[in-house]
């Protein structure tokens, strides 16, 4: 069988997979098409569903004639594949950033659909090696430096088996089986980072810095990142208490951290009360820090931070909040799923919303966190506001993956 070690080390990160199906994210490239053909053995040894999904984001010509290559390989293997569309680029912000998150997006929603709980991505140790260098130069920490992580979207964790193989076993992989793959034109175009990174990593390797020592360095930041978020979740154990939805941290004792600790609680704390999937700006988290030690308020990625005695106290910021709307058991602001009686719509409780609630001072809340609050609205007037106690047959609960503030250190 070509490609032993290859498919060793596959099956040796799928180890512990235990699901009755597995998704893989499949472009047409040469790294995806190898993971296809490795998972779908794998998974045809063990009796496990396997399914492929190809996002087309409509931005280059070619994406449509690659999506189609990718389901004829599948029809040809006998997998089930589907290909999502993508529209949502208005011109403005980061392209590859909002294609990223999209794709995300799309493939969580297209596995949550299909009972599928595990999707695989192509990631190869190169990649590794191209992200490690590109955030070194952009002065990463060891959360940034760390090798790349399962991530989880709602009920859906995207893992990367390939992680410690290189792009070309896989491309000896693909030539011993015969099976062909589509080049991406945009793997060669130098306006990109991850391409010029690309192209200095061979003349990296005369000083000794290879593929597999960047990928050795990254996978021992995490295991130092490891020890720090273990560090972070004694910490909020301690000293971190919840009221309602929001965040009290003894200040004292938060000062008294070493700056990394404390910036590692203020990011875990700003993320957790936003649901946003990545970290601020580490010179934005800085200037907070300050604050807080200046006993100065701040805001901050969504969130906002005060002071209330011997307490920090932060909660989410209602201007960020405030145009949100959903349906009823739709997820809201990326944390809550409303549900109850029919009709109306959940949207933030807001200042009309807080003077329909007299009793609202007993929660020991400020007013700016409590119209920041989830609410059901129906042709202006507040039905209910269930985080308040004015449930009114209303259910609140945590948007599907969403762990509680202390636990959330430890998996995210």
């Amino acid at each position: 069988m070509p490609g032993v070690t290859v498919r060793a080390a596959f099956a040796a990160a799928m180890r512990d997979f235990s699901e009755p199906a597995l998704g893989v994210a499949v472009s047409g490239g040469g790294d995806s098409i190898a993971l296809l053909r490795i998972a779908g053995d794998w998974a045809a040894d063990r009796g496990i569903r396997l399914a492929a999904v190809t996002v087309d984001h409509g931005l280059r010509p070619e994406a449509a004639q690659e999506a189609a290559f990718v389901a004829e390989t599948c029809a040809a293997l006998r997998v089930a594949h589907d290909t999502l569309h993508w529209g949502g680029w208005d011109g403005r912000g980061n392209l590859q950033a909002q294609a990223r998150a999209a794709r995300y997006r799309l493939i969580a929603d297209w596995a949550g659909a299909r009972g599928i709980g595990v999707v695989a991505l192509a990631h190869t140790c190169d990649d590794q090696a191209e992200t490690f260098l590109m955030r070194l130069a952009r002065q990463a920490g060891v959360d940034g430096l760390s090798a790349m992580a399962d991530r989880r979207m709602g009920d859906v964790r995207f893992m990367r088996p390939l992680l410690s193989v290189s792009r070309a076993a896989l491309r000896d992989e693909l030539q011993a089986l015969g099976q062909g793959w589509v080049e991406d034109p945009s793997n060669t175009d130098v306006r990109y980072d991850r391409v010029r990174m690309r192209q200095q990593l061979d003349g990296l390797s005369d000083l000794g810095i290879t593929l597999g020592a960047l990928s050795a360095v990254a996978h021992n930041l995490s295991q130092a990142q490891e020890a720090l978020n273990w560090a972070a979740h004694g910490f909020a154990l301690q000293h971190v208490r919840m009221n309602g939805p929001d965040v009290m941290i003894d200040r004292a004792a938060f000062l008294a951290l070493p700056v990394e600790l404390q910036r590692r609680v203020m990011v875990h704390t700003l993320k957790w009360l936003t649901g946003a999937d990545y970290a601020p700006r580490r010179q934005s988290v800085a200037d907070v820090l300050d604050a807080a030690q200046g006993l100065r308020p701040a805001t901050l990625h969504g969130g906002r931070m005060t002071h209330r005695k011997d307490t920090l106290y932060l909660f989410r910021e209602y201007a960020a909040v405030a145009d949100m709307r959903a349906a009823p058991g739709q997820v809201w602001d990326r944390r809550y799923c409303l549900s109850g009686p029919e009709g109306g719509h959940v949207a933030a409780l807001g200042q009309v919303g807080l003077d329909a609630l007299p009793n609202w001072r007993d929660m020991g809340r400020p007013a700016a966190a409590v119209m920041a609050d989830p609410a059901i609205w129906q042709d202006g007037r507040l039905l209910a506001a269930p985080v308040s106690d004015m449930a009114d047959g209303w259910h609140i609960d945590w948007a599907p993956g969403r762990t509680d503030y202390h636990s959330a250190l430890l998996t995210h």
